[in-house]
């Protein structure tokens, strides 16, 4: 019995992974970034840090600028 048989590389290749920011397990492929497209396969090509996690570093993150027209400060970029 041959030892490929048995195993295929869906099994070798992580469906979870623990946000480092949250803590949280979630789905490799829905929840994480592809930050490496060409490794597309591999696990190593997403990012360790979740969606949501992302998303509210970078609005935290941003920096608010003046609009002096509307006299508004304005959020860049705009989502």
């Amino acid at each position: 019995m041959d030892l490929s048989d048995q195993f295929s590389l869906e099994h070798l290749i992580f469906k979870e992974r623990i946000c480092r920011t949250c803590g949280k397990k979630k789905d490799l492929l829905d929840d994480f970034y592809l930050i490496r497209k060409n490794k597309r396969p591999l696990p190593s090509a997403y990012s360790y840090e979740c969606k949501n996690c992302t998303i509210k570093r970078v609005t935290r993150s941003r920096k608010m600028t003046h609009n002096p027209v509307s006299g508004i400060k304005d959020i860049y970029p705009d989502w």
